[in-house]
């Protein structure tokens, strides 16, 4: 089994806006509203793969009630700690016409210290039938910025493989856990460790900065696929991947499929190379469809040829 935690779940309305401007009034030519947060994406695409996975994280008020039943409805297997508080919503705007995408996120929910601590709880009972968990996203109000790492630390012990997408300081607290893999976008990278990379050189120095930082693995995602630092055979390997872009319908929740794909290969016990590839694969197959972590299985096998995957320097024992 895997597990999902999104702590700071949503609804996610989606608006295709053509010619959007600021300021102007317009009418949406299409729209769509679905349960989201990253690590819902992430296991709307699990299950689209054909893995078995559950969601959790925090759910309250009407919003986090419509969050439970539309998950359900689309078969995703789900158990959310209620909380009092009410569940964000989030928006984007998409213009057709330019492919440009606008985010408004909600900052979420206040969780208190019972409310946090009875998920604790539930995680830990969830992880005696699960072998990897997967957190991602952000933390909502009330919630300590350790509480990823804290969690990290008591699944590890489990002996489950724990995954991290998130950013900030959840991330710096999270990756000091020793996480069995760290995924975060450009953007949450150079944050991550304190500098701007002019330079394919600088993302390569970056996968393996991650590493030292405590992660045993890390991958970073970028649009055209991802560089990755992963132990092979005991060996520690350094990976470009490739993909060319392809042309949007939008873009929201692109590197929660990626993450999908390479966690439901992992899962399945595929070769390092192979998961990077179904993740690329999932990523860009994701951009054309109107819905976050919405793919379809079928067209990400035919887009598995076109990956180019190269290894950037000989294998480096582990210590």
């Amino acid at each position: 089994m895997i597990i999902t935690v999104t702590l700071n779940a949503a609804m996610d309305k989606t608006l295709a806006v053509p010619s959007f401007r600021l300021g102007h009034r317009h009418r949406a030519v299409e729209r769509t509203t679905m349960p989201g947060g990253k690590g819902v994406h992430v296991a709307r695409a699990l299950k689209a793969l054909g893995q078995p996975v559950i969601a959790t994280g925090f759910a309250g008020g009407p919003t986090g009630t419509r969050i439970v039943e539309q998950l359900t409805t689309e078969s995703v297997l789900c158990d959310f700690v209620r909380i009092q508080d009410e569940s964000r919503t989030n928006t984007a705007v998409i213009d057709p016409t330019t492919g440009e995408q606008t985010e408004i996120n909600e900052r979420g929910p206040e969780v208190s210290a019972d409310e946090a601590e009875l998920f604790a709880e539930k995680l830990l009972y969830l992880a005696k039938g699960a072998s990897v968990c997967v957190f991602a996203g952000s933390l909502p109000r009330g919630v300590d910025s350790t509480m990823y790492g804290n969690l990290i630390r008591e699944l590890r012990k489990l002996d489950v493989d724990t995954v991290i997408d998130s950013d900030g300081e959840p991330l710096r607290h999270a990756i000091r856990a020793e996480p069995s893999v760290v995924s975060p976008n450009v953007t949450e990278a150079e944050e991550l460790v304190g500098h701007e990379f002019n330079d394919d050189e600088d993302r390569l120095l970056a996968v393996n900065e991650m590493v030292g930082l405590g992660a045993k693995e890390a991958i970073m995602t970028l649009p055209d696929g991802c560089f990755a630092s992963l132990v092979v055979g005991g060996s520690r390997t350094l990976y470009r991947v490739r993909l060319e872009p392809r042309d949007p319908i939008a873009t929201v929740g692109s590197g929660d499929a990626f993450l999908a794909g390479y966690v439901a290969a992992r899962y399945a016990g595929q070769a390092p190379q192979e998961c990077l590839r179904n993740g690329v694969a999932c990523g860009s197959e994701s951009t054309q469809h109107f819905g976050a972590g919405v793919i379809d299985p079928q067209a990400v096998k035919r887009l598995l040829a076109e990956i180019e995957v190269d290894e950037l320097e000989p294998a480096a024992e582990v210590p």
